[in-house]
């Protein structure tokens, strides 16, 4: 029996590698003929602090299964982040639904200066300064997907570089 319990540790020390936090845990309920049934939607970011980064969400009746699927979901929507240092290589604008947020690259020192909804995505993709701030919708779902829509837009001088094919040089002028 003791050799069960290894066995089931293991995978759980190779996924240990990421980093994940909860971000909103949301209780919804639906009427029906014989009462209400509760359910649960647990909003998940997942990354390993080094320019991987994914956002997750799981539904489910219970609270700890909402979280597990919130996980799995976010570790197959991982993306890479384009950094420059610690902070990010150009001003951009991410939009999703009714979320919109601007992300500004900052000095060293400056620290994460961001809403609530932000900052555990901009904290486990590994930037350590930045600016951002949410523009329009206050939804967490809306504004956690945006916050990806502009990290995946990012854009590095070499990446830009290898897309016209010319010289990194040329590009800076």
């Amino acid at each position: 029996m003791a050799n069960k319990n290894i066995s089931r540790r293991e995978p759980r020390e190779k996924e240990s590698e990421f980093k994940e936090q909860m971000i909103s845990l949301n209780r919804v309920s639906k009427t029906v003929k014989g009462g209400r049934i509760a359910r649960f939607a647990a909003l998940m970011v997942v990354g390993d602090g080094n320019g991987r980064v994914g956002v997750g969400l799981g539904k489910a009746a219970e609270v700890p299964e909402a979280i597990r699927k919130g996980i799995e979901d976010a570790k197959k929507n991982m993306i890479e982040v384009a950094l420059k240092g610690s902070t990010i290589p150009h001003e951009v604008i991410g939009v999703y639904g009714a979320g919109k947020v601007l992300l500004k690259p900052a000095a060293p020192g400056t620290g994460i200066i961001a809403g609530m909804k932000i900052r555990p995505v901009l904290e486990l993709a590994g930037i350590k300064n930045i600016r951002a701030k949410s523009l329009r919708s206050n939804n967490p779902v809306n504004v956690v997907k945006a916050t990806m829509e502009g990290l995946k837009a990012l854009r590095t001088a070499e990446m830009v570089a290898k897309t016209r094919e010319i010289d990194v040089e040329v590009l800076k002028g």
